[in-house]
């Protein structure tokens, strides 16, 4: 009785762990858009920092993210306990975020002047050129900066989360908000660390006397800008992607007019079947850029709002 005993309980447990591996399996892929975003905006935030300083900047720019998510985490699971109602209104708040952030950088170029722009990269030039600069405030700084912005992507990852996992036991969702945190923070960590020394790696292949190894660096070399416009590109996109799924998912009508155009598309001979897999993503992505635009929209009607009753 006790070795069936011991049989069921294991039994139990990776059924358990199985319904936990397929949740986390479902949330990573639904906090994706921020996930792009975040590998780009943290590999821009390390912009700057002396090549020999880069690796410890992003290892303290990781342990702060952790500390975020120590925060975000019991906050999160407080929230599903005392006011469980609250989880689709943030969901709906950080997928209206998502869209806001992903509209802001495609109109960067109307609402900031490109010379504004250059004064600013300038006067970062000049400021690592000049011995007077103290150095170590500078990262303090830029650690600060991408720790706090951290803290957002991070809170929009956990809501995502979250709202995946609410109708869950809490052991589960404990379990799958810890376990997306981790994987998040080493994944975006892990890989802006790549990020940031690829060009390093490519310099020193580069070096090498093997033909092979200096063509390889080489081609790293050439890689890297590419890459970082790349990811800022296929980051945004996902914003929107992710962020209006989410706003399509909390607004039923939109939902169901989404799923009864789909699946009249999916009827179409020959190409019903791509048009089904695509047309969701695409209605789901042009809804986030509306949203988008409505909201940055309304924060630049506020801003002025402000400063005019400030004035």
């Amino acid at each position: 009785m006790a070795g069936a005993s011991l049989l069921t309980l294991i039994d139990d447990i990776a059924s358990i762990l199985d319904d936990v591996s397929l949740m986390t399996k479902v949330a990573a892929k639904k906090t994706a858009g921020v996930l792009g975003d975040d590998l780009a905006l943290n590999a821009q935030q390390v912009a700057g920092v002396n090549a020999e300083r880069e690796l410890p900047v992003v290892w303290a720019v990781a342990i702060g993210s952790l500390r975020n998510k120590v925060i975000l985490v019991p906050a999160a699971l407080l929230i599903s306990v005392v006011a469980p109602w609250l989880i689709m209104p943030l969901l709906m708040l950080g997928g209206a975020y998502l869209c806001f952030e992903g509209f802001e950088k495609l109109a960067h170029p109307l609402l900031h002047s490109k010379a504004a722009d250059d004064a600013e990269h300038q006067a970062r030039v000049a400021a690592l050129a000049d011995p007077a600069v103290d150095m170590l405030a500078f990262e303090r700084d830029k650690v600060k900066g991408a720790i706090r912005t951290d803290f957002i992507l991070s809170a929009e990852i956990i809501t995502i989360t979250l709202g995946t996992v609410a109708s869950e036991p809490f052991l589960s969702q404990l379990t799958v908000l810890c376990a997306i945190s981790v994987i998040m923070t080493v994944g975006v960590y892990g890989l802006v660390a790549g990020i940031v020394k690829l060009d390093d790696g490519g310099l020193y292949l580069s070096r090498q006397p093997s033909a092979v190894a200096r063509h390889l660096g080489a081609l790293m070399l050439n890689a890297a800008p590419p890459l970082m416009k790349t990811l800022a590109v296929v980051g945004t996109a996902a914003m929107f992607m992710v962020g209006g799924g989410i706003l399509v998912h909390g607004l039923p009508w939109l939902h169901h007019a989404i799923v009864h155009v789909t699946g009249v598309a999916a009827s179409v001979a020959l190409i019903g079947s791509a048009l089904g897999l695509l047309l969701p993503l695409l209605l789901d992505a042009l809804t986030g850029v509306v949203a988008g635009a409505l909201v940055l929209l309304l924060v630049l009607a506020g801003g002025r709002l402000w400063r005019g009753v400030r004035g």
